[in-house]
């Protein structure tokens, strides 16, 4: 999500004669978008702005601008805690920064702008016209679970959805542009209601049969999705559309019911193990990885084995893990926690290992077989071109510059630990 705003950000500041540059100390404005779902992210925001306060010495006219959800967390904190800070900017008025920066260079003060207009934001933005092979498209904002945890609803406010026909006119836009692939973001992409041109709602599933019809798009993929709204209509779709990726990322966080009731996540882990059962029915090849919070207030020996059940009985491709950040005025930051740190360390080490051993056995599996690549790029290293496997493998292999966003068949040779190296046979 950080990422496409801030795309959309650099998008909407060429029209201000804005143009990016690698070295800082030029800048005449320096943005530092944020995220708060971890802890010490706002330590981070103001160790950061201590290390750039020289710019401000050398050229008192740059700009400093704090924007993301630590911003909408912190408000007007920041300007007391960093004077050199110009602007400060939520999620959800991120369209207002060219005003914002005009009042500033007419000595206008400080500006700090975070509140929560609805829909506002989508019509302001300039048409986004990225030119990359793989683009992120928003469909959604905000999140109205509050999950015991989660700091989300409260920095980037409730649910609100775009409207479809928006969401079809970027989605073409992107494709005119070069896009092959398209990725629907969300805090909880299959929660999606939007309005249709006759003023029906439109849900997700109904969504993804629309994006599915867009000639010229031929992967189709989401983010973040939650098992709460998981729907059979949902997988459903799995087995009826063919662009939609063979990966899917669905947090589960932990694999205790007692603790993911304390999370006020209200499904349990066979609820889980239900919706992974029915969607391998209908895509068998479907790779699933996952979120997982270690270390939740309270969690016993019991809790934890309980989630590494979950991922034996799963067998998750990947994960994202961390131990269990507090985040102020969460309900979960008020509970006790007598989780020793060393052991909340050993818990997490524990479940990466489990979870990397089913990893690297998918890789395995792949050596010899023949995959199709969308291809993104130049890999980072060598002079090799890179894209994505179906259910999400970065790969490399020789090949022209001009086979860049096309789809190509790649027989793997290597397996990497954190990718696959191969040959191409064909191109279509």
């Amino acid at each position: 999500m950080n990422e496409y705003d801030s795309a959309r950000i650099a998008d909407m500041l060429k029209n201000l004669n804005l143009h990016r540059t690698e070295n800082s100390d030029e800048a005449d404005l320096i943005i530092l978008n944020t995220c708060a779902v971890r802890e010490k992210a706002a330590e981070k925001l103001f160790h950061q702005l201590g290390r750039w306060k020289s710019y401000k010495e050398t050229n008192p006219k740059c700009i400093f601008a704090v924007g993301g959800c630590v911003a909408s967390e912190e408000g007007r904190k920041i300007r007391s805690r960093a004077r050199t800070v110009d602007i400060v900017f939520g999620p959800q008025t991120y369209h207002r920064l060219p005003e914002m920066i005009e009042r500033v260079e007419k000595g206008e003060g400080p500006q700090i702008d975070v509140s929560f207009p609805q829909n506002e934001k989508f019509s302001r933005l300039p048409a986004n016209r990225s030119n990359k092979v793989s683009s992120f498209v928003t469909i959604m904002e905000g999140c109205s679970h509050f999950c015991s945890y989660c700091i989300v609803p409260y920095t980037r406010g409730s649910e609100i959805s775009r409207s479809v026909d928006e969401i079809l006119d970027e989605i073409k836009t992107l494709r005119d542009c070069g896009s092959r692939e398209i990725n629907l973001l969300g805090q909880n992409v299959n929660c999606y209601r939007g309005v249709n041109s006759d003023g029906s709602i439109c849900n997700f599933p109904e969504l993804l049969y629309r994006v599915h019809e867009i000639d010229g798009i031929d992967r189709l993929k989401f983010t973040t999705s939650n098992p709460i709204e998981f729907t059979q209509e949902l997988i459903n779709a799995f087995g009826d559309l063919k662009k939609i990726t063979d990966a899917l990322h669905l947090p589960v966080q932990s694999g205790s019911d007692r603790i993911l009731k304390l999370m006020n996540r209200p499904y349990t882990a066979d609820d889980y193990r239900d919706i992974v059962a029915r969607l391998r029915k209908v895509r068998p090849e479907i790779s699933i990885s996952s979120d997982f919070i270690v270390g939740f207030p309270t969690e016993t020996d019991d809790d934890f084995e309980d989630t590494l059940k979950l991922i034996r009985d799963i067998r998750f491709d990947n994960s994202f893990s961390f131990i269990y950040s507090k985040r102020p005025n969460t309900p979960a930051a008020s509970m006790e926690d007598p989780v020793p740190s060393e052991t909340k360390k050993e818990r997490l080490a524990r479940l990466q290992q489990l979870v990397e051993t089913y990893t690297m056995q998918y890789s395995r599996e792949m050596h010899g077989t023949l995959q199709e690549i969308l291809v993104e790029g130049k890999a980072p290293m060598g002079n090799l071109l890179c894209g994505k496997t179906l259910n999400g493998r970065t790969a490399n292999f020789e090949g022209p510059d001009d086979l860049i966003g096309s789809l190509v068949n790649v027989r793997i040779t290597e397996v990497l630990p954190h990718s696959l190296k191969g040959e191409i046979e064909s191109s279509k």
